[in-house]
């Protein structure tokens, strides 16, 4: 294959569990031209990504397949001129926009029949509880690509390095000195579930449990949706902490997440770009599944929290546990200072 297309759009963290799929692709097929069609607002955490020729930004809607834009989808699609597509997702919109758009081979998921288009049809058992990026990896399993010693990888951008070496002059941290603590997430592009929120008062006590192990300075990060969490954190918190929410782009918060000496927080986008990006991450898990959704990078780099619970069939799309109550079901402050300690040697 001399042009291949790969299309996700969304959302971040769906994003980085199709990176293994690249790899694959690009171990490969190692003279192809590969293109990811991917969210304009994702678009520059893939921008210096080695295993890519181009990006496409293909606009801020979760899905462009969509119906009503689903011929302006089309027309860029075809625009790349691909040999093959690889679709690692659910939406039947896709698969129509990848035929519509003239593309020869075309490998996707098949979950409820919605990929009927594609040329090559994974076929997806919901109620089979197997992780995302393994899912995806089917894909390349279609065409008996190997498959082995692949893991989630988004490095960061160049420029995104050099802001965050400005960033910690700035605030006279160095490397390793200090813990990001992330207690918001859960609202992107294609869904808001902000009961995946671990208690911001328990990242309280647990980052400043932290902080006087390693002697360390906390910052807190979020975005616009994530101030209640970050007011309730930096409430509870009984030590001055760094706000810089709403303060970096995507990439230039990995970069300094891959300089800080642990980043904290709940399942979101931004902990797994953390991860894919090489840091440090413990992530808190609820009323989602982490054998679905945890960190897909080896477990010396990232650990997850969860007290196992009877969830919906097919991830998060099924919605929040009835009578999921974090309280009762979720991880303590206890559980979560047991596995950082084990992931930092401590």
């Amino acid at each position: 294959m001399k042009r291949i297309l790969l299309i996700k759009p969304c959302c971040i963290g769906d994003v980085i569990f199709a990176t293994p799929l690249l790899a694959a692709l690009r171990r490969a097929y190692p003279n192809a031209h590969i293109t990811w069609a991917v969210n304009t607002p994702i678009a520059p955490m893939l921008s210096e990504h080695p295993h890519l020729n181009a990006v496409l930004a293909v606009g801020n809607v979760a899905n462009p397949a969509a119906p009503r834009t689903l011929l302006p989808f089309v027309r860029q699609l075809r625009a790349v001129r691909a040999e093959a597509a690889f679709v690692p997702d659910r939406s039947r919109w896709q698969s129509i926009a990848a035929f519509l758009a003239g593309i020869p081979i075309r490998v996707g998921l098949n979950s409820g029949g919605r990929g009927f288009t594609y040329t090559h049809k994974a076929t997806i058992q919901p109620r089979e509880v197997r992780h995302e990026a393994h899912i995806y990896l089917d894909l390349a399993r279609l065409l008996n690509l190997p498959t082995d010693d692949l893991w989630a990888f988004v490095p960061p951008t160049v420029a995104a390095s050099v802001t965050a070496e400005h960033a910690l002059h700035e605030a006279g941290l160095k490397h390793g000195a200090f813990l990001m603590v992330h207690p918001g997430g859960g609202v992107n592009a294609g869904m808001s579930m902000t009961q995946k929120r671990w208690a911001a008062e328990h990242f309280a006590a647990l980052a400043a449990q932290l902080a006087a192990r390693l002697g360390a300075q906390i910052v807190v990060i979020g975005t616009a949706t994530d101030q209640d969490a970050v007011a309730r954190f930096k409430a509870a918190l009984d030590q001055p902490c760094l706000d810089w929410t709403e303060r970096f782009s995507l990439p230039e918060t990995a970069a300094l997440a891959v300089r800080a000496a642990l980043y904290i927080g709940n399942d979101n986008g931004v902990g797994h770009l953390a991860a894919a990006a090489g840091a440090k991450v413990l992530m808190i898990f609820g009323p989602s599944d982490p054998r679905r959704y945890a960190p897909f990078v080896p477990p010396t780099q990232a650990r997850y929290v969860w007290r196992p619970i009877a969830l919906p069939e097919g991830g998060v799309a099924g919605g929040v546990p009835h009578g999921f109550d974090w309280a009762q079901d979720g991880v303590s402050v206890a559980e979560a200072w047991e596995a950082a300690c084990a992931l930092l040697g401590l």
